[in-house]
């Protein structure tokens, strides 16, 4: 048969499904493969109840991108490839749905939107991912697809691809490079609505209080929502100063900042002192504005402090006055010793979708204030929050713009600095490190030679994994004995002197991470950085035992 298939000049690389969407490299994120997903997963949603997410023929469909060249625009840099959010388009067009191009907004500021209105969504974005790849995320009516639906959403692509592929070729739409045979698509005219509602979502919400006096540097780089959060922040009173624009992608990772950015954004910082006067914090985001970076400025030694996402969290949920925390197991571990140890549920696996299956559960206990959050900052809230008369709209997505502006308001209440604020919570630093570029089976190895046999409990096995694991951390790296391990993502090592590291894989990318917590910051850092070290650190030799 004359198909689509046998006409393919490259080989298809299936788009993986993760906690964060489907991403991958821009070279093989062919239109193609990019829309049979989407289809797939459109038709997904179509097939379930409103009440569990579903969607309707006929409706409208929400999406909107950020400002990776590829999500919108073709690149040559990447054989041609790109223009993926007008596969997603056609996606919605061939499901019969009526597409609404939201523009460039951060992800929290779709999902606000699309949530409100009882619609499904994608966000073309791959996050703070490097600037070779790319992917998108779908979100039913009611939010972020769940763990338990991308069994039957696979099973749907595999029946899309089989139909697509088996199609005629004078019949498809794709050309031999999976591409689009019309060449270059413009988009729907853009809708504003989306943008303005996200501000008024914080302008609402902290009506009658005031950042009047607090000097901020907004490091605006390439996230999508650099313009949005300058606005949002002039809204409530601040003076902003914005720097570090970029038109090149800049990847950012929240949860992975490293020495030469932390100099990038102290030099910036230093810049805008000298010209404007002393600055109260630092705030940025990710690339799509979903996960928070927060920087409290020393007010004697104007030196800036970053602040992880899972403290950011404690700071924030504190100021809402939770009654209820969700939290993965890889957080830093003094949420257990501060004012929040008595609401926190159990902790969950890495990613947002563990992370609201853990909220649900608390609201079906009847929790009324019930947020969470993950180590990136990325923070959610379950249930509507009522402060002085306004009230917050839950929202099931990870958030940039609520921890950013509950620090500053939490420091503002307060009559602290951000630095201050920070110093009063209970004395556990932490530090994430990671490889890039690391094959994920590797990983998954790594964490196999180091689990449980198959039926054998944690218990029994826990002291030979203990020793064997010993050989790596060793006491010449300053490392305790070994007194619990936990399996709840990757391989949790609990040390006799309250260290705390922590080895798993990416669960979107081909990396391999090292959660570390310390009594201080500078051990913290040191464990993280034994971690990743090159060529022979703990990562690296762990490496070698399962590929030797």
């Amino acid at each position: 048969m004359d198909s689509l298939r046998s006409h393919l000049n490259y080989e298809p690389q299936v788009l993986g499904f993760g906690t964060s969407g489907r991403r991958g490299k821009v070279v093989d994120l062919t239109q193609l493969e990019v829309y049979l997903n989407a289809l797939a997963e459109l038709q997904y949603l179509q097939s379930l109840t409103p009440s569990a997410g579903g969607i309707k023929r006929g409706e409208e469909f929400y999406f909107a991108y950020d400002l990776r060249p590829s999500s919108s625009e073709f690149s040559s840099e990447a054989e041609g490839r790109g223009e993926i959010a007008q596969a997603i388009v056609a996606a919605i067009v061939d499901a019969g749905m009526q597409p609404v191009n939201l523009g460039r907004i951060p992800t929290p500021a779709l999902g606000s939107f699309a949530l409100a209105h009882n619609k499904g969504s994608i966000m073309v974005t791959g996050s703070h991912i490097p600037f070779d790849r790319n992917g998108y995320k779908a979100n039913s009516s009611r939010g972020e697809l769940l763990k338990e639906q991308e069994a039957p959403i696979n099973e749907q692509v595999r029946q899309v691809r089989k139909r697509l592929y088996e199609q005629r070729w004078d019949q498809s739409p794709f050309d031999q490079r999976g591409m689009l045979k019309g060449g270059h698509q413009s988009l729907p005219a853009e809708h504003g609505e989306a943008r303005a509602a996200y501000i008024e979502r914080f302008t609402g919400f902290f009506k009658g209080c005031s950042l009047n006096g607090k000097r901020l540097l907004v490091y605006q780089h390439s996230a999508v929502g650099r313009d949005l959060l300058v606005e949002i922040l002039e809204c409530l009173g601040a003076e902003v100063i914005k720097a570090g624009r970029s038109d090149t992608f800049v990847p950012i990772d929240t949860e992975n900042i490293d020495a030469a950015q932390l100099a990038v954004m102290q030099a910036l910082a230093d810049e805008a002192a000298a010209s404007s006067g002393p600055l109260h914090a630092v705030v940025s985001t990710d690339g799509d504005s979903d996960r928070p970076l927060v920087l409290g400025v020393d007010p004697l030694t104007a030196r800036v402090h970053f602040f992880g996402g899972d403290l950011v969290g404690m700071v924030v949920a504190e100021y809402l006055q939770a009654d209820a925390v969700v939290v993965p197991i890889s957080c830093n571990d003094a949420i257990d010793r501060g004012n929040l140890a008595a609401v926190v549920e159990p902790k969950t696996r890495i990613g947002s979708p563990f992370v609201i299956a853990g909220m649900e559960a608390a609201l079906a206990k009847e929790k009324k204030r019930v947020c969470g959050w993950e180590p990136n900052g990325g923070f959610l809230t379950g249930s509507p929050i009522a402060r002085n008369g306004a009230i917050l709209q839950p929202l099931l997505t990870r958030d940039a713009g609520l921890p950013i502006l509950g620090v500053l308001f939490a420091a503002e209440q307060k009559g602290l600095s951000v630095v201050d604020l920070f110093a009063r919570l209970p004395k556990r630093f932490s530090r994430a490190a990671l490889l890039k570029h690391f094959p994920r089976a590797t990983a998954l190895k790594i964490v196999a030679r180091f689990s449980p046999p198959g039926g054998q409990s944690p218990v029994s096995a826990g002291a030979a994994i203990g020793k064997d694991l010993a050989l790596f951390f060793t006491p010449a790296m300053g490392f305790g004995s070994i007194t619990h391990l936990d399996y709840t993502d990757g391989v949790r090592i609990l040390f006799a002197n309250g260290e705390v590291a922590h080895v798993r894989p990416s669960g979107n990318a081909d990396e391999l991470r090292i959660y570390a917590v310390a009594d201080t910051q500078n051990r913290a850092d040191a464990i993280a950085a034994m971690g990743v070290a090159e060529p022979a650190g703990i990562l690296r030799m762990m490496e070698k035992a399962v590929d030797g």
